[in-house]
């Protein structure tokens, strides 16, 4: 439309081209539309340096201005010659409401006559429908963005969202969850929509509805709010579901029910939950009661005896209350700590720690509670000091080893082992006992029954130690019979302490020459998963939840890609991608729980080089950084005239003739010969060079471009190679030029 406009202007007023300049909301110059111009004319406008000047001189008019000596008028602004002479020109803001949408211009009128008053006024109808034009397109953009926004927040809720129409009581929506929820109870073959002719909806008070025999049409005529009403959906087969249902009438501005929105939730997750509690409290019951049990029998029968026992058994008695007592004592400090962890109270204090050291006092604390397995160590010399709490990784050494020796023969030796993973200290305690089949694996850490009885709070305290130290725990058993192996990881001296999300240092990556790959993600299950998986794959990952930091990490680490998340805390990849100019010179792959085409568009539409949808596998992800990294590669040799430069090699040969270049010269030629024949402005020379998100130090940039063309024997005033395009920055020769 805005093509239409600027055409029937220029032809209106027999001008000899015309342009719109549209801004966006933060005042920057969205788009550009022309008319009459050539596509030589309409590049040297588009990097002409003081447009964005004189667009915002003109936002600030009350009237249109029309002028018949241009380049004086530019002068008396401040401004640089125009790219080309301009004779007559004529222009107005276009204003809506108060806010400015941008520019309309009209100049060079055949024959050289000056624009008249007619003009103008044509002038300011046509700026008036294309900003008109404008802001309608902006409101329903929004509006569809935010109907969008909301559809996907529908669909990925985790509670089931359904929406009836009520004058004939069929389903206008389901969401997700909602199908998830009655397709236990949905007959193979029919949809859930014909569910409704034969439920049954069971009240917790015993009532029951059938809406074969009571539609949900006529229910809904006199529709009330119902909230948190507990109802069981069965059909006739005895297939049924409880759910926690909620409904809310929609109605019309005379009252009347134009639709019903249903939320429901399915209850036996809380059900297993509440079943699960009471297994657990009847064992910390029984875990409790066995020692109180010991102490009440020994001091019962000291209390009761006819006689006063002799010294030798009463020393014994009080041995057994003694020890039964300190039992009870780490049992009740277990559910303190169990608690703290699903509060999310509990607190760590590392400092740099020796871990033989702490390794030692464990196995000492251990043996002297009366253990008989042997602790066999075996820990490398060059082991690093570790972030650590000294009595809590104790705790958690002292907890896998009594793990180890309830479920291994008195006999069977336990091992403890170190290493370095990833910046990491690694320790794992093994042992050669009855072993953990391999569907209660995944379980192990979980509030529940042990592996063989007791309340199983050990290895939950050991995962909420091991990860209030920013580190991780797993467990490996090849199966019954073969022994199993608890391996956890607490941070190296010198990495942030408690950073659960600790990333590579740049410089290790280099020296290892793997292809560093930047993730951004605030969660951090999703970052240990997708670190895990780039690691697994040969990449050196970097890893951030912190988005505000994100120039400076790229500036600082360099990587090859950006792994960014769509929902960020305060902003979103998409405003990210438009914000942060270091995002431009990367490929960027969007990682999101969004899967809808329109999300999908607008990510790719930002520039983004590929749009991956939450969960994905680790094979998907490294498949698509791959491609990605494939496709942002280009050639390894650039080859022009005599030049040529091996990217991979960093050599240099101009007619045969090899040519030194410095680390930054060769990096200047890099940046400027990968896009030969187009122009690489002097910032983005700066920030891809020097890793500089700045426009002040054009100086450098010069002394380098100077030092560059010396070496290539190039001519500043004659250049074959390095052409200056003033006041924006430099272009390298293309084909044809060289």
């Amino acid at each position: 439309m805005l093509q239409e406009v600027v055409d029937s202007a220029r032809e209106l007023t027999g001008a000899g081209w015309a342009v719109i300049t549209t801004l966006d909301r933060r005042g920057a110059v969205q788009d550009i539309v022309t008319s009459g111009l050539t596509p030589e004319n309409r590049r040297r406008m588009l990097e002409w340096p003081d447009g964005p000047r004189l667009f915002e001189h003109l936002g600030d008019l009350a009237n249109p201005l029309r002028l018949t000596d241009v380049q004086h008028f530019f002068g008396s602004l401040g401004l640089s010659a125009f790219p080309w002479v301009v004779k007559t020109m004529q222009g107005t803001p276009m204003h809506h409401r108060g806010e400015h949408l941008g520019s309309f211009f009209l100049a060079d009128k055949d024959s050289d006559e000056q624009f008249t008053a007619e003009d103008e006024e044509i002038l300011v109808l046509f700026a008036s429908q294309a900003a008109t034009a404008i802001a309608n397109a902006r409101t329903h953009h929004e509006v569809e963005r935010a109907r969008a926004d909301l559809e996907a927040l529908i669909e990925t809720s985790p509670v089931g969202v359904a929406v009836f129409d009520a004058s004939t009581g069929r389903p206008v929506s389901f969401n997700r969850e909602a199908r998830r929820i009655v397709e236990g109870i949905r007959t193979p073959g029919h949809s859930a929509e014909q569910l409704l002719g034969v439920m049954t909806c069971r009240y917790a008070d015993g009532r029951e509805v059938s809406l074969e025999e009571l539609p949900l049409a006529r229910q809904f005529e006199d529709a009330a709010t119902v909230r948190a009403e507990e109802i069981e959906l069965s059909v006739p087969d005895g297939r049924s579901v409880r759910t926690l249902l909620n409904a809310t009438p929609i109605r019309s501005r005379n009252g009347q029910v134009v639709s019903v929105v249903v939320t429901m939730q399915d209850l036996r997750a809380l059900e297993e939950l509440e079943r699960q509690r009471a297994q657990f409290l009847g064992m910390v019951s029984h875990e409790l009661r066995a020692p109180l049990t010991s102490i009440k029998g020994s001091a019962a029968t000291v209390l009761g005896a006819m006689q006063v026992p002799a010294p030798a058994e009463m020393l014994q008695f009080f041995r057994i209350i003694e020890g039964q007592a300190d039992h009870m004592h780490r049992l009740i400090a277990n559910l303190l700590d169990a608690g703290s962890i699903e509060a999310g109270t509990l607190t760590v204090a590392p400092v740099a720690s020796d871990v033989a050291t702490l390794v030692d006092r464990a196995r000492t604390t251990f043996l002297s509670g009366g253990a008989h397995n042997p602790v066999l160590i075996d820990l490398p010399q060059d082991l690093p000091r570790a972030m650590a709490d000294g009595e809590r990784i104790v705790q958690v050494l002292n907890n896998l080893l009594s793990n180890a020796a309830r479920h291994s023969s008195p006999s069977s030796p336990i091992r403890v082992d170190g290493d370095v993973e990833d910046g990491y200290v690694a320790l794992s305690v093994s042992d050669g006992g009855r072993g953990i089949p391999a569907d209660e694996l995944p379980c192990l850490f979980r509030k529940r029954a042990g592996r063989a009885g007791g309340t199983g709070l050990g290895l939950v305290i050991c995962k909420g130690l091991v990860e209030a130290h920013g580190g991780r725990i797993r467990a490996e058993s090849g199966g019954p019979g073969l022994g199993a192996r608890f391996t956890f990881t607490i941070p190296a001296a010198g990495r942030a302490a408690g950073d659960p999300v600790p990333r590579v240092s740049s410089e290790s990556a280099k020296r290892r020459g793997k292809t560093r790959i930047l993730v951004v993600d605030d969660d951090p299950r999703t970052l240990r998963y997708v670190r895990d998986a780039l690691s697994a794959a040969g990449y050196a990952p970097v890893v951030t939840g912190d988005a505000d930091g994100l120039p400076g990490l790229i500036r600082s680490e360099k990587p090859h890609l950006v792994l960014l998340d769509l929902m960020l805390p305060g902003t979103d990849g998409i405003e990210l991608m438009n914000r942060v100019p270091e995002l431009s010179d990367l490929p960027v792959i969007f990682i999101s729980g969004y899967g809808r085409d329109e999300t999908v568009a607008r990510a790719l539409g930002s520039g983004a080089a590929d749009y991956i949808v939450k969960p994905f596998s680790p094979t998907e992800l490294v498949a698509r950084v791959r491609a990605a990294l494939r496709g942002r590669s280009g050639p390894d040799t650039f080859v022009l005239g005599e030049l040529s430069v091996n990217y991979g090699k960093r050599r240099v040969t101009l007619a045969g003739r090899r040519v030194s270049l410095t680390a930054t010269e060769f990096e200047l030629l890099r940046v400027l010969s990968r896009d030969a024949g187009r122009v690489v402005t002097t910032r983005t020379v700066l920030r891809r060079v020097w890793g500089r998100n700045e426009s002040s130090n054009n100086s450098r940039v010069r002394t380098a471009v100077k030092q560059l063309r010396a070496k290539l024997g190039d001519d500043a005033g004659d250049p074959v190679w390095i052409f200056t395009e003033r006041g924006v920055g430099y272009r390298f020769a293309s084909p044809g030029e060289a």
